[in-house]
């Protein structure tokens, strides 16, 4: 049996419990991709809450690759001394910490510049999104700039990079045959479709060295019809495995697969259980879980039942930065997280990122002490 308590070791990287924290926009990041201290804060609560591994928000490769403000930026050695000060945070309360890296591709929406014309493996009719499709030459640049930015990761003292190979990025979007149309060597066929995983694993891995830890969050399947399929993702992942991929955290790719919303009184149902326990059988790397995890009992069953080595959260770390020394201290309640989303949407507003429905109890506590 394995308990969620237990630790766990990925390419020698010890992490005290089977918990992390997924990737999470925070938006505190200037606009120009720095740590502020308000960034420190966010990660030294997660440490001393209990998580064992803590994944960053996002960072870009590059300035074309950028999604959003106040997105934390690994394109320039610059932004090396910021980050150094949250990997910091995470050691000093004894969690380990992985940077993740993005390129956005034509999903660059929240930036809201009328003047950017996003970057594409195609270009597709009826888009939103200004965009036109990446040349040979600046895939190839694509590819170089995760190479830099897992070098200066490594450099920043990271004990891990994760590459951000899900949720319609740039990734995804070179696996998905709806929005990889070429007909060259980066498109065609699936094995087209996933030259772009594997250049970009080469690069990581020639960049930082044949033995730092090169994780993804990945995108199994898209949850669109006419997308990627669940053999041709498995096939992926296989082929990233080869490369010398060390740890996969299955999500989904371009469309929302997950997107009923849980309620209050709502069965608990990880989202993409099924994928991560195909994963398991397809590729011998540890796998993570993300996706409607609430209770201790459910993180449990998911382990035991060898369909993941990890548990990842977002939304209920976002509620609650202390869910999983709670936990461990004994009170096994479910998260006090709802699923409504409502946290996310501050990012729409250019706000950092904050639970809405702990807001609006600070705020009706502070007005009833006032009429007091």
């Amino acid at each position: 049996m394995t308990d969620p308590f237990d630790p766990i070791t990925i390419d020698g990287v010890k992490i005290r419990n089977r918990f992390m924290r997924s990737a999470t926009w925070d938006g505190t990041a200037t606009d120009d991709g720095e740590v502020t201290d308000a960034s420190v804060k966010v990660f030294e609560g997660l440490a001393r809450g209990g998580v064992g591994l803590i994944v960053t928000g996002f960072a870009y490769v590059s300035e074309e690759g950028k999604a959003m403000m106040s997105q934390y930026g690994v394109s320039q050695d610059r932004h090396i001394k910021g980050l150094r000060r949250l990997v910091k945070a995470a050691h000093d309360y004894g969690a380990k910490i992985a940077l993740q890296v993005v390129h956005a591709g034509i999903d660059v929406a929240l930036l809201r510049r009328s003047d950017l014309i996003a970057l594409a493996p195609s270009k597709l009719e009826g888009h939103p999104s200004p965009h036109r499709a990446l040349t040979p030459a600046e895939i190839e640049e694509a590819v170089s700039d995760f190479g830099g930015a897992a070098a200066r990761a490594k450099e920043a003292g990271f004990d891990a990079v994760q590459l951000h190979g899900a949720h319609g990025y740039l990734l995804s979007q070179f696996l998905s045959p709806l929005s990889n149309r070429r007909t060259d060597e980066w498109g065609g066929s699936p094995e087209g479709r996933r030259r772009f995983h594997v250049d970009v694993m080469r690069a990581v891995r020639e960049a930082a060295g044949k033995d730092y830890p090169v994780w993804i969050k990945f995108g199994l399947q898209d949850g669109t019809d006419g997308g990627l399929p669940l053999n041709e993702g498995l096939a992926a992942l296989q082929a990233l495995a080869n490369e010398g991929l060390s740890a996969a955290e299955i999500s989904t790719g371009i469309g929302a697969r997950s997107a009923r919303v849980a309620k209050p009184g709502d069965e608990e149902h990880p989202y993409f259980r099924e994928d991560s326990a195909e994963a398991k059988r397809a590729v011998d790397i540890p796998v993570m879980l993300v996706g409607g995890i609430r209770s201790l009992s459910m993180a449990a069953d998911i382990l035991n039942h060898g369909d993941a080595d990890m548990i990842s959260m977002c939304r209920p770390l976002i509620r609650e930065p202390d869910l999983i020394a709670r936990w461990q201290r004994g009170d096994t309640a479910p998260s006090k997280c709802i699923s409504c989303l409502k946290c996310l949407a501050t990012g729409v507003r250019g706000e950092p990122l904050e639970c809405q429905e702990e807001r609006q109890l600070r705020e009706e506590a502070v007005g009833a002490e006032g009429s007091v």
